[in-house]
């Protein structure tokens, strides 16, 4: 097969400065000629790629290395040289220096496949180098200078190679960039790549081993952000798929590192741990790029939230409160935030959109090879669970991986491994299903796979360490997203009692994980006797006390509105505490515990308000919440007094008389 493309141009890689972006070094005249040493002795001792444009590099190294020794004599005698031409010279020779190193350091550290692929650029751009430093050494006043006269003949020599240097490339070379650009086609055409082939391109990138793959797909990955042409950006991509597939084929799954027992992350750090919790959509759970408030006051990305919203659902997903509307308010603030994170961590802001056939083909025949491989070496611990690691690493990728992994048959195949009772085991397994719940179509078919769900329960109650735990809690709270699901989790034997375990004793993000998945299956009435029977109230009163009150009174919140009488019951040892909030939380704890406190004495009747009223200095408290909240907080504050001044007056006319006009239209807006 011959690829027409194989002649392909290519724009010049952006990773460093431009040649014009150089300017003049702020040297002094005295120090230049050390300066044009070191920077001599620099280049000349880089190593760059010895297997790709060798030639070429060698070349405009070996003319560098013969100008160290003019330098050097020339620091042994500075009378020979100080005329203002020879600086002028000397100033434009140092940039042309500095940017012959900056190149030979791009292409040394960066992906071999892309430096392949603009093999004729690099070389056309090392031939520009080389008569540039032509140029500057026909105008250069070595006549004028007392220089040794060997170094006088060597001056001359390095411009009459200058003058003869052509830009070439390597033919072979050039035969393994028509190999490469081959297998792209014939992925692109779903032709499965002869392994034999496959071996001898990456031999001859000295790419022979998984570990040196994984490099070369971070360079690939980092070349992406480079790249401002959207033609390339879309070859590299495709490179990266076709990395990946032949690691897999040609050197095996990647082998996991140790299991890290003491590492407490926090859900989904598995995609990238880096971002910041604050800067991820609670229902995707990915970097947002277009944050946007709900009117309950939480963010999420415009594009999770409109298909929650499309779905039917009538609800905030994080604090289950009623939408009251679907207006959705872009967070400019906290968009600028993330932009600035993206551009410091070099991460793009926006989604990359290409369809390029060449990807989705190269990670189906990925996804295919490792899911068969998974089959035939089920039963060899050791290569399976290196297997299911690699499937963990791709499903947390892009949601192309997660349906391909999915329609592969992958998800029978966890199972097993979800009751190894082996940590590396048990934590590759529920974190890969965790990564492919995030994709929604998957939930269903998770939910449907026998023995996935059973799996899960047993590693929240009883998986070796707190990160197989904690990412269980998180599976169960994606998976109950879907409302038609948080029936059947809420029956499912153990899984209440092992959140609320988990809620109890497990440290940071576990604990975290575990309050999510409870308050999401707070919305089901069926799940909610269940928790009121495991001490759910035992458990957010602990949560209060220990730093976690935005969580405990959302889900007890939650509760009350969901379940009415029959929870309210069970909350009345809570009166006391929630008022102790309102004088002393956060304003969205004191949002929600006045919202609560208002329910409960609305439901619960004379008997809670009462109790509440009984609460030392307890007006006092809504007045000053009063003064300082504003919107929802605000209304629920009036709500509340409006409740214990009626419990005093008993009418509602002499409630009228005691309060402000503006105030009781207030407590009216619910």
């Amino acid at each position: 097969m011959t690829s027409t493309s194989s002649q392909m141009a290519f724009p010049p890689r952006k990773r460093r400065p431009s040649a014009g972006s150089f300017v003049t070094p702020n040297i002094s005249d005295n120090h230049l000629i050390q300066s044009l040493l070191i920077l001599t002795q620099d280049i000349s001792s880089l190593e760059p790629i010895r297997f790709l444009l060798r030639n070429n590099f060698s070349s405009i190294v070996r003319k560098v290395n013969l100008l160290t020794f003019l330098f050097e004599d020339l620091v042994k005698n500075p009378s020979a040289w100080y005329s203002p031409s020879a600086i002028l010279c000397f100033r434009e020779l140092y940039i042309l220096l500095q940017r012959i190193k900056t190149m030979i350091e791009d292409c040394s550290s960066g992906s071999k496949m892309w430096l392949l692929l603009q093999n004729v650029t690099i070389a056309n751009t090392i031939q520009e180098l080389t008569v540039e430093m032509f140029t500057l050494l026909d105008i250069f006043p070595v006549k004028e200078m007392n220089i040794n006269e060997d170094v006088y003949e060597l001056v001359g020599l390095i411009k009459k190679q200058c003058g003869q240097t052509n830009a070439t490339v390597d033919p072979m070379d050039l035969s393994l960039k028509i190999d490469v650009l081959n297998m792209l086609e014939m992925i692109r055409e779903e032709i499965i790549p002869d392994q034999s082939k496959l071996s001898e391109i990456f031999i001859r990138l000295n790419l022979t081993d998984s570990s040196s793959c994984r490099e070369e797909m971070e360079n690939l990955e980092e070349e992406v952000q480079i790249q401002t042409n959207q033609k390339s950006k879309s070859i590299v991509v495709s490179l990266i798929g076709f990395v990946r597939y032949t690691k897999c084929v040609l050197y095996g799954e990647s082998t996991p590192p140790p299991p890290q027992r003491n590492s407490f992350r926090r859900r989904r750090s598995m995609v990238e741990d880096n971002i910041p919790t604050d800067f991820r959509c609670p229902i995707s759970l990915d970097l947002m790029t277009d944050p946007v408030v709900v009117c309950t006051g939480q963010t999420y990305d415009r594009e999770s939230i409109t298909a929650w919203i499309q779905a039917g659902h009538a609800t905030c997903p994080k604090s289950g409160q009623n939408l009251a509307h679907s207006k959705l308010i872009p967070n400019t603030a906290l968009k600028n935030l993330i932009s600035m994170w993206c551009r410091q961590q070099r991460i793009p802001l926006e989604k990359d959109k290409s369809n390029d056939v060449v990807v989705m083909e190269a990670t189906r025949m990925t996804v295919l090879f490792l899911v068969n491989k998974l089959t035939e070496n089920s039963n060899s611990f050791e290569t399976a669970n290196n297997i299911i690691h690699e499937l963990r690493n791709l499903a947390k990728s892009d949601s192309d991986s997660r349906s391909c992994i999915v329609d592969a048959g992958a998800l029978p195949l966890f199972v097993k491994f979800l009751r190894s009772d082996h940590p590396d085991a048990e934590v590759n397994s529920v974190t890969a299903i965790l990564n492919l719940s995030i994709l929604e179509e998957n939930r269903e078919k998770i939910m449907k796979t026998d023995g996935i769900l059973d799996g899960v329960v047993y590693l929240l109650r009883n998986g070796a360490t707190w990160e197989a735990k904690g990412n269980a809690a998180a599976t169960l709270f994606s998976l109950s997203s879907v409302h038609s699901h948080r029936k059947r989790l809420g029956r499912k034997k153990g899984l209440i009692s092992g959140l609320l375990e988990l809620a109890r004793l497990a440290p940071g993000s576990t604990k975290k994980d575990a309050l999510a998945a409870i308050l999401s299956l707070a919305g089901e009435k069926e799940a909610l006797g269940k928790l009121v029977q495991n001490g759910i109230m035992e458990v957010t009163s602990e949560m209060i006390e220990k730093g976690l009150p935005e969580e405990a009174v959302m889900i007890l919140e939650t509760m009350i509105r969901r379940g009415g009488a029959a929870v309210v019951g069970a909350a009345f040892i809570m009166i006391r505490k929630l008022a102790t909030l309102i004088r002393n939380g956060t304003d969205r704890s004191r949002e929600s515990a006045a919202a609560t406190l208002v329910n409960i004495c609305r439901i619960g009747g004379p008997e809670m308000v009462v109790e509440l009223a009984s609460v030392p200095g307890i007006e006092r408290m809504v007045w000053e919440m009063m003064g300082m909240m504003t919107g929802r907080g605000r209304r629920k504050a009036a709500s509340l007094l409006r409740i214990l001044r009626k419990r005093k007056v008993g009418v509602e006319g002499d409630l009228n008389i005691m309060l402000h006009p503006s105030l009781v239209a207030m407590a009216a807006v619910r």
